[in-house]
């Protein structure tokens, strides 16, 4: 099965599920990148000191990018309309979700590489003292 028929069958609900599989689906993978990409923030922050703050804003804009693709496929191939059951409107609200994980996954990252920048010029200072 390739990669298109596998986004294919998870935006239509898969094989077993009403309508609202898929967009139950993006909802739930979008979720995921916000909690990613706010992870991701704190770690740049340095509230939180596990992890690598670059690696969760990475993961967080390609979740989020998953989440929106998968909406916008769940959009695309159901049919009828708002209050049909086909999860028309779950697919709606997933967008914007996948879009705010890109977003804090981005910031993150522009965090990290600001702050790398910071501690790099700091160490040339020190070292030449």
């Amino acid at each position: 099965m390739s990669a298109a028929d596998v986004l294919m069958v998870a935006a239509e609900g898969g094989v077993i599920g009403d309508g609202r599989t898929g967009a139950n689906l993006a909802l739930g993978v979008g979720l995921i990148g916000v909690v990613i990409g706010g992870l991701a923030l704190a770690r740049v922050a340095g509230r939180i000191s596990t992890g690598n703050a670059r690696t969760g804003a990475m993961s967080a804009m390609a979740v989020g990018l998953l989440g929106t693709a998968l909406a916008v496929l769940h959009l695309a191939t159901s049919s009828g309309g708002p209050g049909t059951g086909n999860g028309m409107v779950g697919a709606v609200f997933a967008i914007p979700l996948g879009l705010l994980a890109v977003a804090l996954g981005r910031r993150a990252l522009t965090r990290s590489r600001r702050a790398e920048r910071t501690t790099d010029r700091f160490e040339r200072e020190l070292g030449s003292a």
